[in-house]
């Protein structure tokens, strides 16, 4: 693309690289100069004017934003008409956000000429939220820099996967210390927290802080009420994978995939399952509407994506959240009888 002042008499067919106002003309920037404004603004003394032209080769903005886009739309997503140079992305479905971040690195690795800015990875979206958009900085790039930004391994990088899971059940273990109310207040939070995601709660057990009582519950919630999901409310959080929720998920016949997460709060998660159903052992924090780890893994899960071991040790970077001082001990210390993240 040739880019610089040009003699306004050259310059009709040309694109305005700035939007020039004279005497009751307007050339917007972007926009091709029709032969009648060239005219208008030599008559008026404008004697040259900042313009681009294509070369041989080249791809102007609008289709290159779009050839990219549609390069990297994956499943569930809408692409909208370019416009300047940019595309925007588009959720089709509530779920979540799906991306590999080196192959949008990759893309905007490059040429200077192409970006792509997305949603974080595994980010939480409802239908018809923006999840990314393409743009093109100068008004045309070479086909070879957009050829190459399409490269066969990026094809779909961008997707979101629907919520699958629907049928929620809870398990929440007594203490003296516990009062009811607190219960209460947990599953209206999980419930609001469940909303947007179009979950139910659709089992419910109030038990004794003891394994056998929570492996019985874990049973009752899969094989009678047909739970798809199951999360447990530990009246003291989880120290130790011999402690009573990890123990009552293996007297359950389930397992314990991880316990433990390097994301605060949130940091006493554990992950398991029963009978193909995943099962979720709550960090205290997730008795609050706050954000915290709890919600990072209940969402994945809820859009029915693995979360191995792997995928838990890799959100620390980012994994320090805001702080919610109603935990019994939070990071600044202090006395308390639990930790509860």
């Amino acid at each position: 693309m040739r880019f610089g002042p040009v003699p306004i008499a050259e310059a009709a067919g040309l694109i305005s690289a700035h939007t020039v106002r004279r005497d009751g003309i307007t050339l917007r920037k972007g926009a091709v100069i029709p032969e009648e404004a060239a005219a208008g603004l030599a008559g008026a003394g404008l004697c040259e004017i900042v313009a681009a032209s294509l070369e041989p080769g080249d791809v102007g903005e609008d289709e290159a934003a779009a050839r990219l886009a549609a390069h990297l739309r994956g499943a569930n997503l809408r692409a909208e008409a370019p416009f300047t140079g940019r595309c925007n992305l588009f959720a089709e479905v509530a779920g979540v956000l799906t991306l590999a971040s080196a192959c949008i690195d990759a893309v905007n690795a490059v040429d200077e000429a192409v970006t792509v800015a997305t949603l974080p990875p595994f980010k939480p979206v409802v239908e018809g939220e923006m999840v990314a958009t393409v743009k093109i900085i100068p008004y045309a790039v070479p086909g070879a820099v957009l050829a190459q930004a399409c490269a066969a391994d990026t094809a779909g990088t961008l997707a979101v996967a629907p919520y699958r899971r629907r049928r929620v059940g809870v398990v929440l273990t007594r203490l003296p210390s516990l009062k009811e109310t607190t219960i209460d207040k947990t599953l209206q939070v999980l419930a609001e927290r469940l909303a947007p995601t179009g979950a139910e709660i659709v089992f419910e057990d109030r038990v004794a802080h003891a394994a056998d009582s929570v492996g019985a519950a874990l049973g009752e919630a899969i094989d009678r009420a047909g739970a798809d999901l199951v999360v447990v409310f530990g009246a003291s959080a989880i120290a130790d994978r011999r402690d009573v929720i990890p123990a009552g998920i293996t007297a359950a016949g389930g397992q314990v995939a991880h316990l433990g997460m390097p994301v605060d709060p949130g940091n006493l998660l554990l992950v398991g399952s029963r009978a193909g159903v995943p099962v979720i052992g709550a960090p205290g924090c997730a008795r609050s509407p706050k954000e915290n780890g709890f919600d990072w893994i209940l969402h994945r899960l809820l859009a029915d994506l693995t979360v191995t071991r792997a995928d838990i040790v890799a959100l620390g970077v980012g994994g320090l959240l805001m702080e919610i001082v109603s935990r019994p001990q939070p990071r600044a210390g202090g006395e308390a009888a639990d930790s509860d993240a």
